[in-house]
């Protein structure tokens, strides 16, 4: 079988772009509730750390924001902006904690402000917006650039499940070569988790993580911080 043409894969490198833990978004500065888990003993060594990470991939990822993510990429292929607003506002009321809504809300801000210096269109339209998240803007940059909706999601998972893993290696704290063998597991779980996310119904959709709502919670008046949830 012969390679594809350079032309058939226009939307590798954009993907690849929007996924990077480089992209200007301040990713790096939130642990989306790991570091309370470290501070009470939950998350403690390389086996737990990635117990924690994928268990997030499983129950909150592949449950809502992926499936969620498929259908804010859909709705701006069909310029359906009424359904852009639907499925942002979900998302964003499934936060259990004001620290979650926060970090992604200041994501999809500063993603949105990046798209807007590139010249993606729409991006104009969610400028200055206090409640736009960070799956809503990954999802108008996929669009813009064509990217297939199993690729996108592929990405925007393992973009997030990268972040907490940095996180690990810096709060457990771990090893470099820890945090990549808790990254070979993610690699191996995400295409059945990537598979899941696109056949769930809108019925159906919600993540259950109870421990990630507390720490999340506790997080916020925790006396020491290195990160902003």
């Amino acid at each position: 079988m012969s390679a594809p043409e350079p032309a058939a894969l226009a939307w590798l490198l954009p993907l690849v772009r929007f996924a990077s833990p480089t992209l200007p978004v301040g990713a790096y500065a939130y642990s989306r509730g790991l570091e309370y888990a470290c501070h009470a003993g939950w998350v403690h060594d390389e086996a737990s750390a990635r117990d924690w990470l994928l268990g997030l991939l499983e129950h909150v990822g592949a449950q809502l924001d992926g499936p969620v993510l498929v259908r804010l990429q859909h709705a701006f292929v069909t310029e359906d902006l009424a359904a852009v607003e639907r499925w942002n506002e979900l998302l964003l009321a499934s936060r259990e904690s004001s620290e979650l809504r926060l970090e992604d809300t200041q994501l999809g801000a500063a993603l949105m402000r990046l798209l807007d210096s590139l010249g993606v269109p729409l991006a104009p339209l969610f400028l200055r917006r206090e409640d736009v998240g960070y799956a809503t803007a990954f999802a108008l940059a996929m669009a813009h650039h064509a990217v297939p909706p199993s690729a996108a999601l592929s990405a925007f998972l393992w973009a997030q499940t990268e972040t907490q893993a940095s996180a690990a290696v810096r709060l457990v704290p771990l090893g470099q070569t820890a945090g990549q063998r808790i990254l070979s597991a993610v690699v191996a779980a995400l295409p059945a988790h990537v598979e899941h996310a696109l056949g769930v119904p809108d019925d159906a959709l919600g993540g259950f993580a109870p421990a990630l709502a507390l720490a999340s919670a506790w997080h916020e008046t925790q006396y020491t911080r290195l990160f902003r949830s």
